[in-house]
């Protein structure tokens, strides 16, 4: 509808052109929904911003706009307001047609093809694989793929992809982890460092590594721990448990030899990456790509983007190591691209990413981040703009955490102590449906308190229940229709829509007008929580006329009219749960 309103405010400036006023061909007239049911379906300023223009007063401009107006079946009235502001009131069989055009259009009612084609690729979750992914991934997870998703409906190419932090000293500590432990199953007296992996699944990787080869792998404590920095004490406070682990990583290194240590470290790297790839997909997330770091470094794409950043003249050597000028460009600081042991550093391979996802020909790249990388946005940044790029085809967005409750307590986590709630229990414990729904209610900047024992609740409170159960309800109507031997005619004709006179059928109807737009605005301002709250409403429209009329009566007409608009509503429900990856049950 609002598609149609801007054509004729279209038709309209060009037979004021023609009849010689002096307004600019623009794009669209920009049309937006009333809040105030008194001032009509829609409004456009058009007449306020062309004024100037057409040395008109806009309210005069007004007067001509609607004068020129093509005749529509789609409006009532139109009416001008204040001083100059047009009102459309649209007639009920204009709202009565978005009844055929979804029975029509099916799946594809709402989407469009708004980005025609063009290439954005959009990153997220990109957990480190050193533990399983944890509930906070999980809204990261989410959120990524129902943004991805509402952007493939508008008509998108999304390009779907996971990076993974398979090199750096983050994968050296679970990799020493996983031998200690294994250390421990050979009977070795083993000190397990503070900061070590300490969760059960580094105990279920060592004892795959101690099942398969016996102590091929062995080394006695004494010799491990040789000449290493002590470990911090958490009684005294002295000791440093950085260098403590460096100096592990380096015995295990220098024990296992280069073979050996690369076998543990894939066994740990793989099986973790293993269960990252399953959980996702058991949550309805898939990706078009697996991205390695390592990978920037084989191909020589983290030199050539240090090389770049020479020739442009944004590096300097400083204390042996070689320096980013990322503070020219809006950061806090200057960053370190090579150590001086002459070791890139994890932002290079982060700037030698994002070059290389523009070299792939993204017109935009989407990031998503935990809220704890905010300070990392500036440094990408500033790297991209030093290469030349352009940094507004970087889109960062920073999801909060999600913090679970359950009985009205927090549940407490900690990655690096092995206590927390993984996405997989989550996923047990609340389904996915629900998990899927509640990470997206929010804005991703917004902190989520997840109520568990609401999310496993079957009542109107739990809102992704609330909306499954409006679809299922349908599927009952047409159950019901069947046991009567009433048949059902589900074609997207017009005939009988006139009989839809009610306020709870109008309310209805323009509820599922709506849906289109608000794909729209979801994707286009990256707002999943917009998509939600919508279904929260159609299901309670939906709910309310269920409860207050009777779908199945003796008039055959009214009958037949009131099952389409049903029917309409169970697509639109359909539609919109598919999108946030939420199933839509026949029976509940």
């Amino acid at each position: 509808m609002k598609s149609q309103i801007q054509q004729l405010l279209t038709d309209a400036l060009d037979r004021l052109r023609a009849e010689g006023l002096p307004v600019p061909v623009a794009t669209l007239p920009t049309i937006e929904r009333t809040r105030d049911p008194t001032h009509g379906d829609f409004a456009t300023n058009l007449a306020l911003v062309l004024a100037k223009a057409a040395g008109s007063k806009p309210r005069q401009l007004a007067e001509r706009l609607v004068a020129a107006l093509p005749a529509s079946t789609l409006m009532d009235r139109v009416e001008i307001a204040g001083p100059g502001f047009v009102n459309f009131f649209l007639a009920p069989a204009a709202y009565r047609a978005v009844i055929p055009e979804v029975l029509t259009a099916g799946q594809g009612y709402g989407r469009s093809n708004l980005g025609q084609g063009r290439r954005v690729q959009v990153e997220f979750v990109s957990a480190n694989p050193t533990g399983p992914l944890h509930v906070g991934h999980g809204r990261g997870a989410a959120y990524g793929a129902v943004v991805a998703d509402l952007l493939a409906a508008v008509g998108y190419a999304v390009h779907r992809e996971y990076y993974v932090n398979d090199a750096g000293r983050q994968m050296d500590i679970l990799a020493t982890s996983v031998w200690l432990r294994y250390l421990e199953l050979c009977g070795e007296d083993i000190p397990f460092p503070s900061n070590g992996y300490k969760g059960d699944y580094v105990w279920d990787i060592a004892a795959t590594l101690h099942r398969e080869h016996g102590d091929a792998y062995r080394a006695e404590s004494p010799e491990v721990f040789a000449g290493l920095p002590a470990d911090l004490d958490p009684e005294t406070g002295t000791g440093d448990k950085e260098a403590h682990i460096d100096g592990l990583i380096a015995a295990a290194k220098r024990l296992l030899g280069d073979n050996r240590y690369r076998y543990v470290f894939e066994l740990g790297l793989n099986t973790i990456l293993d269960d990252i790839r399953d959980d996702l997909s058991q949550f309805g997330v898939v990706y078009d790509e697996w991205y390695s770091e390592r990978s920037l470094t084989e191909k020589g794409a983290v030199n050539r983007a240090i090389e770049r950043l020479r020739e442009a003249g944004q590096l300097y050597e400083r204390d042996g190591a070689l320096w980013f000028r990322s503070s020219a460009f809006g950061d806090e600081k200057d960053r370190v691209v090579v150590r001086e042991n002459g070791q890139t550093t994890y932002f290079a391979s982060d700037i030698a990413y994002h070059m290389d996802k523009l070299e792939r020909g993204f017109e935009r790249v989407i990031d998503i981040w935990g809220a704890d990388h905010h300070g990392y946005i500036p440094r990408v940044k500033a790297a991209l703009q030093a290469l030349g790029d352009d940094p507004s085809r970087l889109d960062v967005l920073l999801v909060q955490f999600a913090i679970l409750y359950r009985g009205g307590e927090k549940v407490q986590m900690s990655t690096r102590s092995g206590e927390f709630v993984t996405l997989r229990e989550l996923r047990k414990e609340v389904g996915r449906d629900a998990a899927r729904f509640f990470y997206v209610m929010r804005r991703c900047e917004q902190h989520l308190d997840f109520d568990l024992d609401l999310a496993k609740s079957q009542s109107a409170d739990n809102p992704v229940y609330y909306v499954q159960y409006a679809h299922a309800r349908v599927a009952s109507v047409l159950r019901q229709a069947a046991d009567k031997g009433l048949a059902i005619d589900p074609t997207a004709g017009m005939t009988n829509l006139e009989r839809l006179v009610e306020d709870h059928e109008i309310g209805l109807l323009k509820t599922l007008a709506r849906y289109p737009e608000l794909v729209e605005a979801a994707a286009l301002n990256e707002e999943p929580h917009l998509l939600t709250h919508y279904l929260r409403e159609l299901a309670n429209d939906f709910h309310t006329y269920y409860n207050a009329h009777q779908f199945l009566v003796p008039d055959e007409g009214l009958r037949d009219a009131r099952i389409k608009l049903i029917l309409a509503a169970r697509q639109v429900l359909s539609n919109g749960l598919g999108l946030l990856g939420v199933s839509a049950p026949e029976s509940m």
